[in-house]
């Protein structure tokens, strides 16, 4: 972490300036890159100010306080940073995790627009899950079943198998049969 401090109209002292050191570097804890931190320290008439900027990547965060106390000041600051830095990684964050949901783990980003947004409007989306039970049936109970209902399709344990069929109705009229197995 790169930190440089400016003082203006005020003498620089080590105290101060190990004073902001270390409270710039409790930020760093949301970073895992460089960062580099310019702080302005100025006294106007009875005005103590303090000024940061944070360079994060390609991002900038700023800050700018002012109290009749320096290090109130510069207290007050870093609050207001702290603040602004958890919302901009929450934003990163929840963009990052809606273009995996938007993209079904393919995350493609092309100057920071979405190359598959009508790829991802186009394709069909679940609207209703539903739980059913599965009971134990040899195929030819299985159709009797659904000549029997309404439905279009039945899930239900191969009793012979003891694997996971589905039967369902074809557009023709005809059954189809679905044999899952494990392996």
């Amino acid at each position: 972490m790169e930190i440089s401090v400016t003082f203006r109209h005020m003498e620089p002292t080590t105290e101060l300036r190990s004073y902001v050191e270390e409270k710039v570097y409790k930020v760093k804890k949301y970073f895992d890159f460089p960062v580099e931190a310019h702080i302005v320290l100025k006294v106007e008439k009875f005005r103590h100010i303090a000024d940061m900027t944070l360079s994060i990547g390609g991002d900038k965060v700023k800050a700018v306080d002012e109290s009749g106390d320096m290090y109130s000041s510069i207290d007050q600051v870093m609050d207001k940073i702290e603040e602004q830095l958890r919302r901009l990684l929450s934003r990163k964050r929840e963009h990052k995790l809606e273009n995996i949901k938007n993209t079904e783990g393919e995350y493609f980003l092309n100057g920071g627009i979405d190359t598959h947004d009508k790829l991802a409007e186009s394709m069909p989306t679940i609207t209703k899950t539903e739980r059913v039970d599965s009971k134990p049936m040899d195929i030819d109970e299985a159709a009797m079943q659904m000549g029997l209902s309404k439905k279009n399709f039945l899930v239900f344990t191969n009793s012979k198998s003891k694997n996971t069929n589905v039967i369902y109705r074809r557009k023709d009229g005809n059954l189809g049969l679905i044999e899952a197995s494990t392996k």
